[in-house]
């Protein structure tokens, strides 16, 4: 996972019945977010360049699905 213009956005699913969020890159499974500080490892385990700097608001870079990053509350059954 490289810092360019021209790749795939992480993308941060809907928070769960939890308040859980899946993240995916690429169709792999990342890991499940329990809160936005999450995110940041998971793009470091995944290689990405000064993940701990990264803008979770950069639209460039993700796919926030339902709800953006300040989204955590459950998702009703």
């Amino acid at each position: 996972m490289a810092n360019d213009g021209d790749m795939e956005r992480v993308v941060v699913h809907p928070p769960d019945r939890r308040g859980w969020r899946r993240v995916t890159y690429g169709g792999r499974d990342l890991g499940t977010a329990y809160q936005p500080a999450d995110i940041p490892v998971f793009l470091e385990r995944a290689g990405y360049e000064n993940a701990a700097d990264a803008d979770l608001t950069d639209d460039s870079l993700f796919d926030w699905r339902g709800h953006g990053p300040e989204d955590w509350e459950p998702s009703p059954p």
